[in-house]
């Protein structure tokens, strides 16, 4: 066994969020400019080296790999990585394959995911009104996605919605989501909107929503128990006693969750982040291909970066300004 990842403050990385691409077949509004540049595809990383550097951070003690975006399932090839990664999962190194998606090309995917070894997936989905769906996603379909989670239940995994929390948006919503996930049979978890990127004409300040006005918005209908599981993330959950279902609140602006953080982010060019909500990053591809049979300085590079991961974010909308707004977008680091 090789020496675990462990942080300046004690924390091991267990968790690995890959970016295989900053492209996306949408555009939503907190998250993207409406005519972004994207990365040109001769600057990302192959998918063998995607593999490579995967297998790196699993050898290290990595034990849960999610895949994102971008809209992850848009980059050609992809399946090919994900049954690369299946090995992992068979020889016991690697807990859990998975993915966050925007769920458009589910419908294409849900099978080949599962024969993968991928048995939970997130999915965004911030509304359930068609025309809202298409003015927050910009370029997307609603009845694509519900198509996509369909296929998903229907190829056996659990399907997880995220929802981006949006004041004067899906705030009026907030019962019809609730009760739509529980009659499927979906876990919900709402996400603060965070400072990520030059998003053109939206205010983040109009948008922010805090999660603890939902919360007691929940609590007027039903009753809460808080629950200490995790799922690996950095969501806290609670259990509404009346319905038996489990809603999660992932809140970075008013209750930080970075005193357990296991995880690091790292991109489709090969930059790994050590902290959303912080600019600093290493880039791991002259290491991966500077040296293409010797893994030693690859490994090295890892605990190098891992070593300077700070001890949270400085997100912060309190003062009715955005503090701590990161330049990148949520696209290019990957969520």
């Amino acid at each position: 066994m090789k020496t675990p990842l462990i942080d300046p403050f004690q924390r091991a990385i267990t968790y690995l969020r890959l970016s295989v691409t900053d492209r996306c077949d949408f555009r939503c509004v907190y998250c993207m400019s409406e005519n972004m540049t994207f990365l040109p595809k001769k600057e990302l990383l192959t998918l063998e080296e995607l593999d490579r550097m995967c297998s790196t951070f699993i050898g290290l003690g990595v034990e849960k790999l999610r895949i994102t975006g971008g809209e992850p399932l848009v980059r050609r090839g992809i399946m090919t990585f994900f049954n690369a990664m299946t090995r992992h999962l068979d020889s016991g190194a690697l807990k859990e394959l998975t993915l966050t998606t925007n769920g458009s090309q589910l419908e294409k995917y849900a099978a080949d995911l599962w024969a993968a070894g991928v048995r939970r997936i997130n999915i965004s989905l911030d509304t359930l009104n068609e025309a809202k769906f298409a003015d927050i996603t910009r370029w997307g379909r609603l009845p694509q996605v519900i198509r996509g989670i369909d296929a998903a239940q229907k190829a056996g995994m659990r399907v997880k919605i995220n929802t981006v929390a949006l004041k004067g948006f899906n705030d009026v919503e907030l019962f019809d989501l609730v009760e739509w996930c529980k009659s499927r049979d979906m876990d919900l978890t709402f996400i603060e909107v965070m400072p990520m990127g030059d998003i053109g004409n939206e205010d983040r300040l109009d948008q922010y929503w805090p999660l603890s006005d939902l919360r007691a918005q929940l609590a007027e209908r039903y009753t809460l128990t808080d629950l200490a599981e995790r799922s690996g993330g950095p969501a806290r959950y609670v259990r509404l006693e009346e319905t038996g279902q489990k809603i999660g609140f992932i809140t970075p602006l008013t209750h930080n969750f970075c005193e357990s953080c296991n995880r690091v982010r790292l991109t489709c060019t090969g930059e790994i982040y050590t902290c959303l909500g912080q600019e600093g990053m290493q880039d791991l591809r002259p290491a991966l291909r500077d040296h293409p049979g010797d893994d030693a300085p690859l490994e090295a590079a890892i605990r190098a970066a891992i070593g300077m991961k700070p001890k949270g974010h400085d997100f912060d909308y309190s003062r009715q300004e955005v503090s701590g707004k990161m330049s990148r977008h949520m696209s290019h680091t990957g969520g």
